[in-house]
């Protein structure tokens, strides 16, 4: 049965409503012959013609078929065939009643009653003879209206739940797709601060060794040994942030300031001269912000190890009762400084406001780059 049903929804519905209208008026014109045996029913027959096949339209122009078909009605009982024995034209009023609730909105759906119960009334008049039989057929015809305006709710009702389904698996679709771009931005940035950090100390390094090989070998061995240990601790880290892509119920362990002095010992070890200054009593934070106050640090000295040269640089952390401050000030020329249009600074600043925090970074008026980061506690 529901194969069936299925195979009659995908039938053309302008088709099937020419079938019912063709069956209406050989039907009808039947039971016309039938009932006026002397051929007097050439008149009415062409009148019920005209209105059952108008309704092959009862779906697009439900309100003036149904206007139409009850003229044709009353014109009918005016010029003297009397259409109260038939039982054909009932159910095409019943069929056009239908149609005017079913396929009627605004202004057309209000009026269609109207018109119906006006029609049947002035149809009933003139083979009435008692208060029932102006009852009953009217009676009738509004049944099929309001069922048809059952249907149409029903109908709207469905249309608009599906249409809610589908917004909201759109909305779903598109926060998820949101939720992937931050985790990549996220990932994205713990692995350029992870990298940049520990090539830029490597490349230092492995510059000063080939240069001194020659003449100083000791000194180039240490190099060496401090390009190993950078290499080995950033491969560390990475590892460490691979295992929560690949096991997201873990949570590895991610730097901190306390942790700072030992990125100060790395920095100074790839040539740059640097002092730490902290300032207040230390506070502990949450491991987020603890996380991204590690990473301005450690991004704003990789951009001094590039672009300042052997600049003296100095790291200021500031602790206020109100927020966490972090200075990071070199004394490079301002023709080596970097501009400030490089990923580092965009992944910072995401941090910052990540926390809704400040940060200004920029050349300053003596020469040399600054970043200031305010985080509030």
């Amino acid at each position: 049965m529901s194969a069936l049903l299925r195979r009659a929804r995908r039938l053309d519905r302008r088709r099937i409503d020419l079938a019912i209208a063709a069956v209406f008026v050989v039907v009808g014109e039947i039971e016309l012959a039938v009932r006026f045996e002397d051929g007097a029913w050439l008149p009415s027959a062409v009148l019920a013609g005209l209105a059952y096949a108008a309704l092959a339209w009862r779906r697009r122009h439900p309100l003036a078929v149904g206007v139409f078909m009850l003229s044709v009605w009353l014109a009918s009982d005016l010029t003297g065939a009397d259409v109260q024995p038939l039982q054909t034209p009932l159910i095409a009023v019943l069929f056009i009643a239908y149609a005017m609730g079913a396929y009627t909105d605004g202004r057309s759906a209000r009026i269609a009653p109207f018109v119906i119960v006006v029609g049947m009334v002035a149809i009933s008049a003139s083979f009435a003879e008692v208060f029932t039989d102006y009852v009953f057929p009217t009676a009738f015809a509004l049944l099929a209206w309001l069922a048809g305006r059952g249907v149409r709710t029903r109908t709207r009702l469905t249309e608009e739940l599906h249409e809610a389904a589908v917004r909201a698996q759109e909305a779903q679709e598109e926060e998820a797709a949101r939720a992937a771009a931050d985790e990549r931005r996220r990932i994205a940035r713990e692995m350029h601060d992870v990298v940049a950090h520990s090539v830029s100390v490597m490349v230092v390094q492995a510059g000063g060794a080939r240069r001194i090989l020659a003449r100083d070998p000791a000194r180039a061995v240490e190099a060496a040994t401090t390009i190993e240990e950078t290499g080995r601790a950033a491969l560390a880290e990475m590892r460490r942030l691979l295992g929560v892509l690949h096991h997201s119920d873990e949570r590895a362990p991610q730097p901190t300031l306390r942790e700072l002095e030992a990125l100060v010992e790395r920095t100074r070890a790839a040539g740059l001269p640097l002092e730490l200054t902290v300032e207040g009593e230390p506070r502990s934070l949450p491991p987020g912000k603890d996380l991204a106050a590690y990473r301005v640090v450690q991004e704003a000295l990789t951009n001094a190890i590039k672009h300042a040269g052997a600049a003296p640089t100095a790291v200021t952390v500031r602790w206020t009762p109100a927020h966490l401050e972090l200075e990071i000030l070199d004394r490079g020329a301002p023709a080596v400084n970097g501009t400030g249009g490089g990923h580092g600074l965009v992944g910072m600043e995401e941090r910052v406001r990540l926390y809704e925090g400040e940060l200004r970074t920029g050349r300053r008026a003596g020469g040399g780059f600054e970043v200031v980061a305010r985080l509030p506690l």
